[in-house]
């Protein structure tokens, strides 16, 4: 189906008047305007000066600019001279018509444009190669377009015409010798731009540019020597004002004004439009995220809800106010966090932490956890179900088939020398032998490992820095001035330094590696020569993932995995590198390492966040501002408008792919550490309502337009994200048991209470150890200079620290006791409760909701059967006109019985088809 500009009634020309036929006149069934228009081109005189630069149409004012190129020719390049010579004219020989803007008329007296016409016969004859669908019936399927309650979404709704730009049609694959059977009012307007441009592109890709080598072939490669500077589709015109001419459909300023402005950013997206104008694509990733944002609204209001609750029930955190309390946690000593450099310390001073985690770490945040696990899941089965109507309604159905053949990549053909018989062709095609492939998989995967491990060697490096800098701060914060302030004095602790430092300095070596390794990444998959474009991207996917998944996430998961869960205990320290290094382990605060996961989680995706719209709008805005800073003032008439969109930047072949990066990345801070932070949903919501119309403004007004390509899905992505999804539900779950403190609290409450109600009352003392002062080692002891002057003055015998030992002088001191046996059995079987549970709701929610709707269904086989019935009709009236010319020319020679129209067998149409 297609939402297509030709005729909109429902008679084809299989029911009109047959005049092409009768008249013998050979113009393939077309009821055009063709000898107008080539009169007009023989004709066509026009006055440069007085016409219009800002225009998409050659100087005769009739053939449309669908491509250009751009050049400078430099004193000393004969080779690029001869490369462009043999390239136009094996440009002409294909039928592309040309026409060439000398470097005086441009605005810096240097560059050539080469303005590129495809004729219809072109067109005609490669949207038959490429399988491009075309209008053949109006829609007689009902729409059921009434919502309950519709005047509320009122505001939030874009004008019909802008949301559907094309009428609705039924549509079949081009066939050029059955042009008569589409619905074609006018052959100009029959492929809209992205169309016309794919088509080029295709014709582009595949031109030599050599007599001598025929493998020497592309526009690609042509871009990459420097023979051209650049190669676009125009945009139809100026983001911020229509076009003069009548002709121009001004697509871009209905997407600026509707789409673009961050005015809008509360309407929906006009889809339908941008797919007319990008292509599918482009079209399919803006419906992605406007889904994903969508779907992220409900997220972040449960978390919101999640969040107001641990405000709300504040008061009710016993063992909080137990850590504040002068006469519990001021009087309990703790052991020394680091060696020698550190001197016990009060519970107390752990006060405006406890409470702050008490946000993040309460009854809500398991309530959390689960729904996000099922929220994922919804998101993902709806998204299959948005993602089968918009395949249908944008002609993709039968896609996936026709990329594998079409979508071979050049520089797999030129690279590949060596051929092969394909089985199913029976043609000769290039390939690449399997020992190559296996070398060039084996390299790449060795340069992938390499880079992670080095990845990984940083985050250990960073956790180094955390262990030697936490005792410098410990000792330089004793006596800190910060500790005289009244409102955030209580908050600069050495660990919030500690941590805070750690976490600028993790994220700006993930933004270095994250830069070198996208080069790196690049590289190594065009070393592998993938066969088809949807290969390359798969590739470069996978590989960017991974390095990504270890550089974004591997900080987060030693605080939520690893911190605090192997430091031993005191006399018997765990180290990183051995004792003989110094840099013992970390220990969680009594509130638990809960808040510093969630600190590290908002430090990372909030800084990627503003990070990425900066890089995003503001580096093309300047680059954009710098280049033209000297044709900005010109008016239209010399500002062309190939000129224009030269002077702009150039999006370039990955350029969507980092686009779904973000957002995947951004997916997986969401849903993998969702459980320490409940406010994460309503962050990625905030910044994704920006980055829909960052992006719009982006595409609209920064950067040249793209050439349009297919898509049917977010391809590789969705099976990411289904691999996100299962993966966070383990990760959660991991996070409730064994980073928050929930579980130790509950086994207290409901089992180690003494008294008849459950009560958190004493949950602090039970929950941490005693140690004897006098068996600490010396490599351990503070020194003498580091205590505080209340140890010094006391007489202290014994320091806390969190742990579940036994005491000192008994039987089994220093060794677990029964306590951690109790919450570890508990924690395991949270882990497997939970993950059960999530993952049957989950199976269950998939198999209840089906991939592709009812509806859509229908319309897949009613468009089926409907092209069955048509072109059998088609064939039979062919035929009948056929027979009566023939019955005609040899009436007067020999007497002919010819089978009436009733005497021709109808075929019967497949029923399966139907069912």
């Amino acid at each position: 189906m297609n939402r297509g500009s030709q005729k909109s009634s429902d008679e084809t020309l299989i029911e009109m008047s047959r005049t092409a036929w009768s008249s013998g006149e050979d113009n393939n069934g077309f009821h055009s305007n063709s000898d107008k228009e080539t009169f007009q081109l023989e004709n066509a005189e026009v006055d440069k000066q007085q016409q219009s630069k800002d225009s998409v149409y050659f100087r005769d004012g009739v053939r449309r600019i669908d491509f250009v190129l751009s050049y400078i020719d430099d004193k000393d390049g004969e080779k690029k001279q001869d490369r462009r010579k043999v390239f136009e004219a094996n440009l002409q020989k294909a039928g592309l018509e040309v026409e060439t803007e000398d470097k005086s008329e441009s605005e810096d007296g240097k560059t050539y444009f080469l303005k590129i016409h495809v004729p219809w016969e072109v067109l005609a004859t490669y949207a038959d190669v490429l399988k491009i669908k075309v209008p053949f019936k109006a829609n007689d399927i009902p729409e059921n377009k009434e919502i309950p309650m519709g005047w509320l979404f009122t505001p939030f709704r874009l004008p019909d015409h802008v949301m559907n730009p094309e009428p609705d049609f039924f549509t079949s694959t081009f066939d050029k010798s059955k042009i008569d059977f589409f619905l074609i009012e006018d052959k100009e307007t029959l492929f809209p731009a992205s169309t016309r441009n794919r088509i080029v592109y295709y014709l582009l890709s595949r031109i030599p540019y050599s007599t001598e080598d025929k493998d020497k072939k592309g526009i690609k490669r042509l871009l990459n020597n420097g023979t051209y500077t650049s190669a676009f589709p125009l945009h139809d015109c100026r983001y911020w004002t229509r076009s003069r001419d009548d002709n121009c459909e001004s697509e871009r300023y209905s997407l600026y004004k509707n789409w673009a402005r961050f005015s809008s950013f509360y309407k929906e997206q006009p889809l339908n439009l941008i797919r007319k104008y990008y292509g599918e694509k482009i079209g399919i990733y803006f419906a992605w995220l406007g889904f994903y944002t969508e779907m992220l609204s409900y997220a972040a209001v449960v978390g919101l809800l999640c969040f107001i609750y641990g405000v709300a029930t504040f008061d009710e955190n016993i063992w909080s106010r137990e850590i504040c309390n002068e006469t519990i946690g001021g009087q309990i000593v703790m052991c020394p966090l680091c060696d020698k450099k550190c001197g016990y310390w009060k519970l107390s001073t752990t006060c405006s932490s406890s409470w702050q985690s008490y946000l993040f770490d309460n009854a809500a945040t398991v309530f959390f956890a689960i729904f996000m696990g099922i929220w994922v899941t919804l998101f993902l089965e709806f998204w299959k179900r948005r993602q089968a109507r918009l395949e249908y309604e944008w002609d993709l159905v039968d896609f996936e088939e026709e990329q594998q053949q079409l979508q071979l990549r050049p520089e797999y053909e030129s690279k590949c020398t060596n051929r092969r018989l394909n089985r199913v062709t029976q043609e000769m095609e290039p390939y690449l032998p399997l020992t190559s492939k296996c070398a060039r998989s084996i390299l790449s995967g060795a340069t992938v490992l390499f880079w992670i491990s080095l990845i990984i060697a940083s985050i250990i490096g960073v956790i180094a820095y955390r262990l030697a800098v936490f005792a410098a701060f410990a000792s330089i914060m004793k006596d800190s001035p910060t500790n005289k302030l009244e409102i955030v004095g209580n908050l600069i602790t050495p660990q919030f330094a500690t941590s805070v430092t750690a976490s600028c300095i993790n994220f700006v070596i993930i933004m270095v590696l994250n830069f070198l390794y996208e080069r790196v990444a690049i590289k190594i998959t065009d070393m592998e020569v993938p066969k088809t474009h949807v290969e390359y991207e798969n590739k470069l996917t996978i590989k960017m993932f991974l390095f990504q998944f270890v550089n974004y996430y591997s900080s987060c998961f030693y605080v939520a995995f690893f911190k605090g869960k192997f430091v031993g205990y005191p006399g018997n320290y765990a180290y990183m590198f051995g004792p003989w290094s110094g840099l013992r382990n970390e220990e969680c605060e009594p509130g638990g390492c809960l808040i510093e996961l969630t600190t590290q989680l908002v430090i990372v995706m909030v800084g990627k966040q503003v990070w990425g719209n900066i890089q995003e709008a503001l580096v093309p805005w300047l680059r954009n501002w710098w280049v033209s800073r000297s044709a900005r003032n010109h008016p239209e008439s010399l500002y062309s408008r190939w000129e224009q969109d030269h002077d702009l930047q150039n999006l370039g072949q990955l350029g969507l792919f980092y686009e779904y990066l973000e957002m995947v990345i951004q997916f997986g801070f969401i849903t993998l550490f969702v459980a320490s932070f409940p406010l994460a949903p309503l962050l990625a919501l905030m910044n994704n309502i920006l980055e829909v119309r960052v992006d719009a403004w982006k595409f609209t007004t920064q950067f040249r337009r793209p050439v349009a390509a297919k898509a049917h899905s977010i391809g590789a992505w969705e099976e990411i994200l289904n691999m996100i999804a299962v993966f966070s539900v383990v990760t959660n779950a991991f996070i409730v048991s064994f980073t928050s403190d929930m579980i130790p609290r509950l086994v207290y409450q409901y089992v180690h209470n003494t008294g008849n109600a459950a009560s958190m009352s004493g949950y602090i003392t039970h929950s941490l150890s005693i140690y004897n002062i006098s068996e600490f080692p010396p490599e351990n002891r503070p020194d003498d200079d580091e205590n505080p002057d209340w140890f010094n003055a006391g007489n202290y015998t014994t320091c806390r620290y969190r742990d579940y030992r036994y005491p000192p002088g008994h039987e089994k001191q220093y060794t677990h006791n029964m306590d951690f046996w109790h919450i570890l059995a508990a924690k395991l079987a949270f882990i497997i409760i939970m993950e059960h549970v999530v993952f049957v709701v989950k199976f269950f929610v998939a198999w209840l909701i089906p991939d592709v709707p009812s509806d859509v269904k229908a319309r897949v086989k009613r468009e089926r059967y409907l092209i069955q019935e048509y072109l059998h009709d088609y064939e039979v009236e062919k035929l009948k006109n056929q027979l009566s010319l023939n019955t005609d020319v040899h009436n007067d020679i020999t007497a002919c019985t010819c089978p009436t129209t009733d005497a021709i067998p109808k075929l019967e149409v497949l029923s399966d088809c139907l069912t």
